[in-house]
């Protein structure tokens, strides 16, 4: 055989895993455990982290103030320096739709070794303790729950016996770039970090979804959260690492009714998205970062590439097995593309989507080594427990 065919048929191989081996990532029935109302509703104190999000606020804040919740509830928004007028944009939409009492504060500019979503958590969990709530709701500016949400989620913690209950909020999927890279995020974010493992007991694997995190607040004490990850830029995965770490247990799995509202309308803001933090998620190592592009070229890029040179070259041998590789992938690439409402048409262009990505976590090492590092929000972290750079 050939080099290539190799090649070929060790993609073909890696797919057969992931298919079958990967904790069948690409299924999309993990939703919300079984669950029942408990006899007594436990307090709630939702965090909202918000930095110059007047643009989604209205669509957003509205559905956290009208939660249908049998128990004590309120919401902290804490308006982390904006410029938009975020924080006087929430008292005006509290005052107007009433429900959950709102209380709206600042934390001031995050001091060294802190990112500034952290630190602004930080300040609102430190508030909500006054009011001794037994879970702490972390969620971000730009979700939108439905009225069930938090009755559903709490739930589901006092019934599963979990310190954690994430859920993966439904991204926009309005624009054309939104509706090729969106559900492609997910999908690998899952590949990496598949749900069923998550959930399961005795299982290293840990993440969150930090649009929608459900903390117990005696594990919130006991894992020194936030404190204990002040400097992450991927907050949500490091914080379920750190609760399990602490004995937690820790379930996430795809939303139903938890939407994000913010659009990303061109590629520029999806790049933006993706790489301001990819090479942080490799934690800043070149190696992972050359095995992490010689791994999506062999998994995604060599099963189209084997059936255009097979089919060139006269080599069926290849042409079939990248076919067979590339059926397999946009097979398990489809019913992501159905929770997302797609057309299913869209699953071969996986290869395309995936080399986007490879871009972006190649452009995240070079911002990186730039001295530039993750950017958010007029924010800069350039390195772990770096100083904010602001401009």
């Amino acid at each position: 055989m050939s080099a290539f065919l190799w090649i070929t048929v060790v993609s073909l191989a890696a797919w057969c895993w992931l298919l079958l081996g990967q904790g069948f990532f690409w299924r999309t029935d993990v939703r919300l455990p079984a669950r029942r109302e408990p006899a007594s509703w436990p307090s709630v104190c939702v965090v909202v982290p918000a930095r110059d999000e007047a643009g989604v606020l209205p669509a957003s804040l509205p559905s956290l103030l009208a939660q249908d919740y049998p128990g004590r509830a309120e919401v902290f928004l804490v308006d982390d320096g904006s410029t938009d007028g975020t924080g006087e944009l929430a008292r005006e939409l509290s005052g107007r739709h009433g429900g959950l009492p709102l209380t709206v504060t600042s934390p001031g500019e995050p001091p060294a070794g802190w990112t500034g979503k952290l630190w602004a958590v930080r300040h609102g969990i430190a508030l909500a303790r006054a009011r001794e709530p037994e879970y702490l709701l972390l969620t971000d500016a730009d979700i939108a729950h439905a009225p069930d949400s938090l009755r559903e989620l709490v739930a589901a913690a006092g019934t599963g016996g979990f310190d954690v209950v994430s859920q993966m909020a439904r991204l926009r999927v309005e624009s054309r770039w939104e509706r090729l890279v969106v559900p492609a995020f997910v999908y690998f974010f899952a590949q990496l970090y598949p749900f069923r493992w998550i959930g399961r007991t005795g299982s290293r694997t840990a993440a969150a979804a930090g649009g929608c995190v459900l903390l117990r607040t005696a594990m919130a004490e006991r894992a020194q959260i936030p404190d204990a990850i002040r400097h992450a830029v991927i907050d949500d995965v490091s914080l379920a690492r750190a609760v399990k770490g602490a004995g937690g247990r820790v379930w996430l799995g795809l939303a139903d009714r938890v939407d994000s509202v913010r659009p990303y309308p061109r590629l520029h803001d999806l790049w933006r998205m993706v790489s301001r933090s990819a090479y942080a998620q490799l934690r800043h190592n070149p190696l992972l970062l050359l095995g992490t592009v010689a791994g999506l070229a062999l998994v995604y890029l060599v099963p189209p590439v084997a059936v255009v040179r097979g089919a060139a070259a006269g080599s069926a041998a290849t042409a079939l097995a990248g076919a067979l590789a590339w059926a397999v992938m946009a097979g398990t690439y489809a019913p992501m593309l159905r929770y997302y409402r797609q057309p299913l048409w869209l699953a071969p262009l996986l290869p395309y989507t995936a080399f986007l990505y490879l871009l972006m976590t190649v452009d995240s090492a070079v911002q990186h080594y730039r001295g530039r590092g993750a950017a958010w929000k007029g924010r800069t972290y350039t390195r772990p427990g770096a100083v904010p750079d602001e401009g």
